[in-house]
């Protein structure tokens, strides 16, 4: 994988799939660190658990399950609607327009989509805080997914039927290296999005890429510079 862009590689694309958190926004603003805190809240108050134990359940049901959210559907029958909100209720304050990365992505060729595993609600509001909502055709939300998030087969099978998405033509963008192995099995270009140098990772150890993930076309820790050398 490289982080320069080969201009002929991106061509024929005319679907440009761009997952939200800590990615549309850089690492290292860290709104996600507020919805972090959130999930951990809602495990202890829903478990009775000290802190340190609900983020540790927390964290299993992330890894094991996809996002928090479906372990404690699976293992509590919790209502989703309401862990969303709950989990979404941060400042959006801490994101600023960025008129420039607006422009690039407006410029792209084709259909542009954000594809989530949180809700529509919370990826609306941090586009719009971004000031780059309106340059998107759809955002396909973890509510559309039936609550089974990336990476499951099923649900990038749901999102590329519904917008009959020619994945040959296609390229996806993501922070997590999991995310775009079915991606790049399905023919799209892969593009992961990575902490700029010399910021601490807030991930997991399993969350970062190495040298064998092979279904990683590119890496980069700055998209507005990525897409601007293909435009």
């Amino acid at each position: 994988m490289t982080d320069l862009p080969i201009k002929t590689d991106f061509a024929t694309i005319r679907d440009w799939v761009f997952d939200l958190d800590n990615t549309l926004y850089p690492h290292h603003v860290d709104l996600f660190a507020q919805i972090d805190r959130n999930m951990t809240a809602y495990v202890s108050a829903l478990l009775d658990l000290p802190r340190d134990e609900a983020r540790a359940l927390q964290k299993r049901y992330y890894r094991d399950h996809g996002t928090t959210l479906q372990g404690l559907m699976l293992h509590y029958g919790i209502d989703p609607l309401d862990f969303l909100e709950k989990a979404h209720a941060i400042d959006y304050a801490v994101l600023s327009p960025d008129l420039e990365l607006g422009e690039a992505i407006r410029t792209l060729p084709g259909r542009k989509f954000i594809f989530t595993n949180g809700s529509v609600k919370h990826a609306e509001q941090a586009a719009r805080a971004l000031g780059i909502l309106d340059h998107f055709d759809d955002i396909f939300d973890i509510v559309a997914a039936d609550y089974v998030p990336k990476p499951a087969d099923t649900t990038y099978d749901k999102f590329m039927s519904l917008h009959r998405v020619d994945t040959q033509h296609a390229v996806m963008f993501e922070d997590l290296p999991r995310n775009l192995l079915v991606p790049k099995k399905l023919g799209m270009k892969t593009v992961l999005l990575t902490p700029r140098d010399g910021h601490p990772e807030f991930a997991d150890a399993w969350e970062k890429p190495s040298d064998e993930d092979r279904h990683i076309d590119y890496a980069t820790s700055d998209l507005l510079g990525f897409l601007k050398a293909l435009l």
